[in-house]
């Protein structure tokens, strides 16, 4: 090592300690973000794994996936709303709602599968344009007119599918969504791409904020997060590449469910929108103080109503992704647990329940974990009752995190 590199070797070390010993220090003041979920996932995944061996074997590491992602979108959407610290009783028949507009424009009137999917976002967005408009202009608690619209949407669905009625889906498009799987080769190129794309994105910020003089993120750093995510999406890639077919001669089954590579659009997406567009910012702002935002400028009730559209229009991605796992739409579709497990998810993620924190993740996350609980303990043979009680203990837990950790940053000044 030549006498020039040494203190570019010294300040690397010592920009990388300012980093570990921040974020140390923002933990121990009270924001854990992503970190309690993520080890709560690791723990449920090794205590399955050991319990239960073919918890971690192909064919259920994708059934975990198609299983969790119609709840993960949805709560996807929620975080919208959460972030103004509101709530959404009605995401999950809302849901429902726009399923079975698919259902009925597909299989009953015969439209083609894209204008009856167009029509079924719309209905969602239309939805969350009501809700919204209901909370920030009529000031009506977005409590009380969610749960009208939880009551009254069970009844729009019932009313679609002649009470009752089970609308099968035989469109293959549809159907292909939570079905069928990416080739195994096309899964491998978009890992690498996703990863040198993600790896490109993280230099060109860090190289931009320094030559802007501020403080940026060390590259040893930047290189454990491409390295973590080339590891774990790489062994994810893997597994789903693997044959899980029982009789691989007649019907093969390898590769990423096509419903994976959605969710991952959605993802950047809405992260995209959050951390690097001003309205994003004014998400942000709005849920950690509505009327110092009014004053800063910002039109308060045009953002929350824009959340309420976000949330049902995610909502209807949800429902379509159901519909395709289920092949039909029936009364429950969006009913029973999907919305306990669609607000538990974001919370569970690190979403919190008043406001001002959270991001596009944290769905994704908590979704897992809801995931997890539900198939490990199923293939344990335990019944629904204790995976309910498991599954509610665990939110409660999240809640408390929450709270705890905002009496910290409070303690701390640092909210």
């Amino acid at each position: 090592m030549t006498t020039e590199t040494l203190p570019k070797q010294e300040n690397a070390d010592s920009a990388l300690g300012v980093h570990v010993k921040g974020y140390i220090e923002r933990v121990k003041g009270g924001e854990l973000g992503a970190l309690p979920a993520v080890l709560g996932l690791v723990i449920l995944c090794v205590v399955f794994s050991i319990l239960r061996p073919a918890f971690l074997s192909a064919v259920n590491f994708a059934n975990l996936f198609t299983q969790g992602a119609a709840v993960a979108v949805i709560a996807m959407g929620l975080i919208f709303v959460l972030l103004l610290g509101e709530i959404d009783l009605s995401a999950g028949f809302a849901s429902g709602v726009c399923a079975a507009v698919l259902a009925v424009l597909l299989t009953l009137q015969g439209w083609p599968w894209y204008l009856a999917v167009l029509a079924a976002m719309a209905t969602g967005a239309v939805i969350g344009l009501v809700l919204g408009s209901l909370v920030a202009k009529l000031g009506i608690p977005s409590f009380v007119v969610t749960l009208a619209a939880f009551l009254a949407f069970q009844g729009v669905v019932l009313l679609l599918v002649k009470d009752g009625t089970n609308i099968s889906i035989r469109d293959e498009t549809i159907l292909a969504i939570a079905n069928k799987n990416v080739p195994p080769a096309i899964g491998w190129a978009a890992l690498v791409v996703g990863v040198a794309a993600y790896a490109a994105i993280q230099v060109l910020q860090a190289r931009r904020r320094t030559a802007r003089g501020l403080v940026s993120t060390p590259m040893a750093v930047i290189a454990a997060r491409v390295a973590t995510l080339a590891v774990v999406a790489g062994f994810a890639v893997y597994v789903l590449n693997l044959e899980r077919s029982r009789n691989a001669a007649i019907v093969s089954l390898k590769g990423v469910p096509i419903v994976v590579p959605l969710i991952v659009i959605l993802l950047i997406v809405w992260t995209f929108v959050l951390r690097r567009t001003a309205y994003g910012r004014h998400i942000y702002a709005v849920g950690g103080n509505a009327e110092a935002a009014r004053r800063a400028g910002i039109n308060v009730d045009r953002i929350r109503i824009s959340a309420f559209v976000i949330c049902s229009f995610m909502a209807s991605i949800g429902g379509i992704i159901a519909a395709s796992r289920a092949n039909s739409v029936d009364p429950n579709t969006g009913g029973s647990n999907v919305l306990l497990f669609a607000v538990g998810a974001a919370v569970i993620g690190g979403t919190s329940l008043f406001g001002g924190k959270g991001r596009a993740l944290d769905a994704l996350l908590g979704g897992a974990v809801v995931a997890v609980i539900e198939n490990g303990m199923g293939l344990m043979g335990y019944s629904a009752g204790v995976k309910f009680v498991v599954t509610g203990s665990v939110l409660l837990l999240a809640a408390g995190v929450d709270a705890l950790s905002r009496k910290r940053a409070a303690a701390t000044g640092r909210r």
